[in-house]
């Protein structure tokens, strides 16, 4: 952005001390917001009225996001960490990322994290692990809903904030949902893949979703290092041919560079220049655009929530106080046998589940089938090989040798089932999606206006998907038992040399742990269909309880100006005239 604009102000972010231009039209958009913040609050809607405030804020300081997208493992911590010249995000071999992390700019660095409270509380960046990593903050169990860290990068000088996102499609930590919630407030993207595999199916899908919204897309090659110049190639050329199938539109370019090299300053740059320029032409073309159309999305969101509200209430005030009770009798009626219609919709997703259920009991036997006779042979084998030693020495040695086993077979299979496991989760969560909209169409006939503005009401994009909850379990309470009479007993097994009583029970721990964490897939992905049906069910209840709530205020509103006199609704019809005037004002 130029800001010797002749219609740019200035406006200082408190935390950045940095001022940012703002147009006249990003200003207005600015404003829209605020007063449908003060509409929605005056209608008595706290929670539209907290996000028209927030999206006011971010588009007031010239703020719009850039989200870096992708699977799990791409290197997008460490792509941001590159872009500012600072690893200010935490890298590991585990899933990290858990919650989305804004990267904005400051003239020092600092971070701060906001909780459910709302309340912002400043933490210093080396603890960021604490909040946003799996190992620390596990599910997001702490309750996190937003991180920012400020940094003083020039990159990030105009407004352009960067927006590091959990990956898709772990089996260990599957975030996919806390990434899709943010769907909504992406403004253009980095899509981050790599060589092996070039593009997964969820990355597709989301990048789609994605798209729909979104015209900036940047697409980069990572970990070009770890690729020689054909694979490379072959990788770009089929991410370049899968993208513009799917989104029907040309992908001008994709960025071949190494983010680990960058952060580091070595090796090759390859197309690291070409992106950074392109992240400025980003900025200088297209960064009042994107915060505009920020601006003008939340808006007609938001406008659509308050004018249902605003239509309940003329409606309510022009009608006898008997026939809106007689409604909302009606409608409470219905919305009490919805609940035995709900438990009917129950059945069908029984059916999906017992369906997934039984699709990876069949691979997790095919498998066992499979790897047990090689397991069992190559650990007979290994503790041939064993050192002699005590009776408890040996023990550790040989569930050791057997968990090492375990993991050889088991960690690739997961590996390889993983891509399986969430297609088929994610087409059951978009199949309960259409039959949670079928139920609430079928509602929406009942003759009801108000429960008529409800079809397709659930949002595909909101996230009916869970995370994993997969961890391999070593079971150590077996591998290293604790009990004293345990610990004589193998040392008097290792004296009369009688081993082979540990060998045959090490053997038995070793089928223990095929058996239990090739079951974590089959169990992971079932119980993850049960919590997104769980959430589906309550999202349901919940926008029927909206409705009735929005109903049932609208009357009493009505009971209290009826009861003042003829003047009085003549008023508040008038009041209610004019805020709808001014809301499609704000939506013209």
């Amino acid at each position: 952005m130029n800001a010797n604009d002749e219609d740019a102000v200035c406006v200082r972010d408190p935390e950045a001390n940095a001022p940012m231009p703002k147009t006249t039209a990003i200003g207005e958009a600015s404003s829209r917001l605020s007063r449908l913040a003060e509409l929605a609050s005056e209608l008595g809607s706290e929670r539209v009225s907290q996000e028209s405030s927030a999206l006011a804020e971010r588009v007031a300081e010239g703020r719009f996001y850039v989200a870096c997208i992708g699977q799990f493992k791409r290197g997008k911590s460490t792509l941001l960490g590159a872009l500012v010249g600072d690893c200010v995000l935490p890298t590991g071999v585990v899933p990290i990322t858990t919650v989305p992390t804004v990267l904005r700019y400051g003239h020092t660095k600092v971070a701060r994290v906001r909780f459910h409270t709302g309340d912002w509380i400043k933490i210093d960046p080396r603890d960021l692990e604490q909040y946003v990593s799996e190992e620390h903050n596990p599910e997001n169990r702490k309750g996190v809903e937003g991180v920012e860290i400020f940094v003083p990068s020039s990159l990030l000088a105009t407004g352009m904030c960067f927006v590091d996102t959990p990956g898709l499609g772990s089996v260990f930590a599957g975030n996919t949902a806390a990434t899709q919630a943010f769907v909504p407030h992406i403004d253009a993207a980095l899509v981050v893949v790599g060589a092996d595999p070039p593009i997964a199916g969820e990355e597709l899908t989301l990048v789609d979703s994605v798209a729909r919204d979104v015209k900036d897309l940047l697409v980069v090659l990572n970990k070009s290092d770890r690729a020689t110049d054909g694979e490379r190639a072959a990788s770009q050329a089929f991410t370049k041919k899968v993208l513009e199938k799917r989104l029907n539109r040309p992908v001008n370019s994709i960025f071949q560079i190494s983010a680990i090299e960058r952060l580091e300053n070595r090796g090759p740059e390859r197309d690291w220049g070409k992106l950074i320029e392109a992240l400025n032409v980003l900025v200088s073309q297209s960064g009042r655009d994107l915060i505009r159309t920020a601006a003008e999305r939340g808006v007609r969101r938001l406008g659509e929530e308050i004018h249902a509200i605003i239509t309940e209430e003329r409606e309510a005030l022009l009608r006898p106080i008997e026939e809106s009770e007689r409604r909302i009798s009606s409608m409470r009626q219905t919305i009490a046998e919805s609940d035995r219609s709900l438990r009917e919709l129950g059945y069908l997703f029984t059916a999906e589940q017992r369906r997934l259920s039984d699709l990876f009991l069949d691979r997790r036997k095919a498998f066992l089938a499979l790897v047990e006779p090689k397991a069992f042979d190559e650990f007979a084998s290994a503790v041939q090989k064993l050192p002699m030693r005590a009776g408890p020495g040996f023990r550790v040695a040989a569930n050791e040798t057997a968990q090492e086993i375990a993991e050889h077979y088991v960690l690739p299979w997961l590996e390889s089932e993983q891509a399986q496991s969430q297609e088929e989760y994610r087409k059951v969560a978009a199949r309960f999606v259409d039959m949670g909209n079928a139920f609430l169409k079928k509602l929406s006939e009942s003759g009801i206006p108000e429960l008529a503005r409800m079809p397709n009401a659930l949002d595909p994009e909101k996230g009916f998907r869970t995370p994993s909850h997969f961890t391999f379990k070593l079971l150590l309470n077996i591998a290293r038992p604790a009990s004293p009479l345990r610990y004589i007993a193998d040392v008097f097994l290792g004296l009369i040399g009688a081993t082979r009583v540990i060998e045959k029970e090490a053997r038995e721990f070793l089928a223990s742990l095929l058996e239990i964490n090739s079951s974590r897939v089959q169990f992971d992905v079932v119980d993850r269909v049960q919590e997104s049906r769980g959430q589906l069910e309550a999202e349901i209840r919940k926008l029927l309880l909206e409705v009735s709530r929005i109903a049932e205020r609208a009357l009493d509103h009505a009971r209290t100006a009826k009861a003042e006199g003829a003047s009085a609704v003549k008023a508040k019809l008038h009041e209610i005239d004019q805020k709808e005037a001014e809301l499609n004002a704000l939506l013209a």
